[in-house]
């Protein structure tokens, strides 16, 4: 009887409780959730700024190498061929959003790195120390000897390179060699995106190098920094760039919702006067 008494005492968990305790739960839950969510936007929001901002670095970067190297090989020989580099008859052919820069921008060396250096030279006939097909093909033909000289590649057999001219310096054994491109900056759709664009302009078309690009800018100036648009003057180029992040954020106010960064950058050209 004391064991029957005992449970008929006992009190169970009243329905209200029950719904209190699921309340709470709920809250809690939520509001687990709704912190757990934040964050998880917040590391998004990071990462996507991120990349943006490594885009437009990467953008700068590769652009402010070349151009300061516009003019360099020695190349008056070939910018006074008929159609120059591949068409490009000037060390920096600048617009507002675009340009297009002349020079050895390319060493050649081995595929284990090592340079390829000159063997021998005189007249019109280069020997390498180890073959290469850099030049082969009629866009790729411009030549520098040593950064000093330039000149155009007629035909190659293994390691001969016969020139299209004899050469007027003498070019001593272990003189290395650089391939003279015409490279094109600009911006433009690619894979859907807006991207700074790359173009070496020997048939290959225009190649992505940054995403999410959504401005490009170039301002030419003289050596006194006075704005120009005379090839032969430029002496500064100033590079605006702006990115933006791949996707809109519906959270972040103000325009579209893009977060945008802007680098500008100055890039003194260092072999401009050593074009005649």
């Amino acid at each position: 009887m004391n064991l029957i008494n005992t449970l008929k005492n006992r009190k169970g968990i009243a329905l209200i409780e029950l719904l209190i305790a699921l309340v709470i739960s709920a809250l809690l839950i939520a509001g687990l959730y709704r912190t757990f969510v934040g964050q998880q936007k917040t590391y998004i929001v990071q990462e996507q700024v991120v990349d943006m901002q490594q885009n437009v670095r990467i953008a700068i970067s590769r652009m402010m190498s070349e151009i300061r190297m516009a003019g360099f090989g020695g190349l008056e020989d070939v910018l006074n061929l008929p159609n120059g580099v591949n068409g490009f008859t000037q060390p920096i052919t600048g617009a507002q959003n675009t340009i297009t820069i002349v020079g050895g921008f390319l060493q050649v060396r081995r595929d284990n790195g090592e340079p390829i250096l000159v063997a021998s030279a005189s007249g019109n006939q280069i020997t390498l120390n180890y073959a290469t097909d850099r030049f082969d093909g009629n866009a790729h033909r411009f030549i520098s000897i040593g950064g000093l000289e330039s000149n155009q590649v007629v035909s190659r057999n293994v390691r001969n390179l016969i020139l299209e001219k004899p050469l007027r310096l003498n070019h001593p054994a272990g003189t290395p060699i650089f391939k003279i491109q015409a490279i094109t900056y600009s911006i433009g759709m690619s894979v859907g995106k807006m991207n700074l664009l790359r173009n070496e302009n020997t048939g290959g078309g225009n190649q992505p190098v940054a995403e999410n690009i959504e401005n490009l800018r170039f301002e030419y100036f003289d050596g006194e920094n006075n704005p120009t648009d005379i090839p032969e003057n430029i002496c500064l180029v100033k590079v605006t760039v702006t990115a933006k992040t791949d996707r809109s954020d519906s959270d972040f106010k103000g325009g579209d919702g893009f977060r945008r960064r802007t680098i500008a950058s100055n890039i003194y050209v260092r072999n401009m006067d050593t074009i005649q």
